[in-house]
């Protein structure tokens, strides 16, 4: 009996094949040419979101007994901290590069 695995994008757009699969995806539009930077952003939230959802959902099963795999849910909950580390550094990155062009002469 196989497992049906759900497609997960990566959250960074370089990698955009879906996790699980043999070979990367088919992509018809580059990121960057796809969009605008408020649509990149937003993606990249509820990317985060989503992950950490599903970390908290599967860690709500193991912990309510359901024949959940304990490497899963340590996977699972691995990626959503990683996630939530690159949106932390990205907001960083951004109030940076904010605050360098506030401090800049007119």
């Amino acid at each position: 009996m196989a497992i049906d695995m759900p497609k997960i994008n990566r959250l960074v757009p370089g990698l955009i094949e879906p996790v699980g699969s043999k070979g990367p995806a088919k992509v018809t539009e580059s990121p960057v040419e796809g969009g605008n930077f408020t649509d990149l952003l937003s993606n990249l939230i509820n990317s985060v979101n989503d992950a950490q959802s599903e970390a908290a959902q599967s860690q709500s099963a193991l912990l309510a007994g359901e024949p959940v795999e304990l490497h899963d849910v340590m996977i699972k909950a691995e990626e959503a901290g990683l996630a939530m580390d690159l949106l932390l550094e990205v907001r960083n990155r951004l109030l940076s590069a904010y605050n360098d062009i506030m401090k800049m002469p007119m």
